[in-house]
């Protein structure tokens, strides 16, 4: 039996407001069979002046901890993984923690784009090997649609909004989290950027994109990390139950499963109903694959993404 991280509860959060792909055509020169075709994604939900990434990273902590039968006063660490923060600082995970009315706990962000929450899954998951933390919340959230320039539709289709979390503990086991991976590349910034900043413009900036060169890398960077991670964990794809990839395009999806020789009906798919929402996809269908029944314990999980940076990243955890 070896110290390790396991998944005690799961969570997750939309905004309120849900757009389809019928009504976004009323406000940019799309169609729903154009997106649909390209990207997989029907609808996406949007958050109203009222709902930030702090807010929503809250209420999907709650779900979490509820699932989990945790009280907040046991949490001892908060990662939460945006690139939409509510401020440029402090960080959101302290806005979270403040909200749950934790008083002291170690709280901070992690910026890897869509890899965000493998990234800070990892982080989290040392920091309770190590014993430096015994319960933790792992949190993506994002409110991309505030970075968007709703005149591309190349690029303000395939994004929406949303928060998705864990929960953590640490216990002497054989199963929980068996292997992470991460990687990042920065020679790609141009494929897939915000055009601002603070040392910059001075301003939050817009999300600009080359998507066929971003596919082209995805595919290879996806199937090569699933790959080193099920290696590092002494698996092969056929000890796989499930795949819960980052929520980029149906396409990329498809693409990856078959370069890994996985059957479409072990992906976990949910970019049909809240399209890409970066650090917050992977959490947002894992929780949707675990409430509905699909995931169950004991099975073997591998989590991958790749985002801006370009990062990318896996973890194979014994749910």
């Amino acid at each position: 039996m070896t110290r390790r991280s396991v998944v005690a509860g799961v969570g997750s959060a939309l905004p309120k407001r849900r757009i389809d792909n019928e009504e976004l055509a009323q406000r940019v020169d799309t169609s729903d069979a154009w997106i649909v075709e390209r990207t997989g994604i029907k609808s996406r939900y949007i958050a109203d002046d009222s709902e930030t990434t702090a807010s929503l990273a809250t209420e999907a902590a709650k779900r979490a901890l509820e699932h989990a039968g945790v009280s907040a006063a046991e949490i001892d660490l908060i990662v939460l993984a945006t690139a939409t923060p509510d401020q440029t600082f402090p960080s959101s995970a302290t806005k979270v923690q403040a909200a749950l009315g934790i008083n002291d706990c170690i709280a901070f962000d992690v910026h890897a784009v869509c890899t965000g929450f493998l990234y800070a899954l990892s982080v989290a998951d040392s920091m309770l090997r190590s014993g430096n933390a015994q319960r933790a919340l792992v949190i993506g959230a994002e409110t991309f649609s505030r970075i968007l320039d709703w005149e591309d539709r190349a690029t303000c289709v395939l994004f929406g909004d949303g928060a998705g979390a864990l929960v953590l503990s640490a216990e002497e086991t054989d199963g929980g989290i068996l292997a992470t991976k991460l990687h990042a590349d920065g020679r790609h910034n141009d494929l897939l950027f915000v055009d601002g900043g603070p040392s910059t413009t001075g301003t939050v900036g817009k999300l600009r994109m080359k998507g066929r060169e971003v596919f082209r890398h995805a595919v290879v960077n996806l199937a090569d990390v699933l790959n080193e991670v099920l290696q590092g964990a002494g698996l092969t794809s056929a000890d796989v139950d499930w795949v819960v990839p980052h929520q980029a395009n149906m396409r990329i999806l498809d693409a990856t499963a078959r370069k890994l020789g996985l059957p479409p009906e072990k992906v976990v798919v949910t970019v049909d109903k809240h399209a890409n929402t970066s650090a917050a996809s992977v959490p947002l269908a894992f929780d949707a694959a675990i409430k509905d029944g699909r995931i169950k314990r004991g099975d073997l999980v591998v989590l991958e993404a790749m985002g801006g940076g370009f990062t990318w990243g896996a973890a194979a955890l014994r749910y």
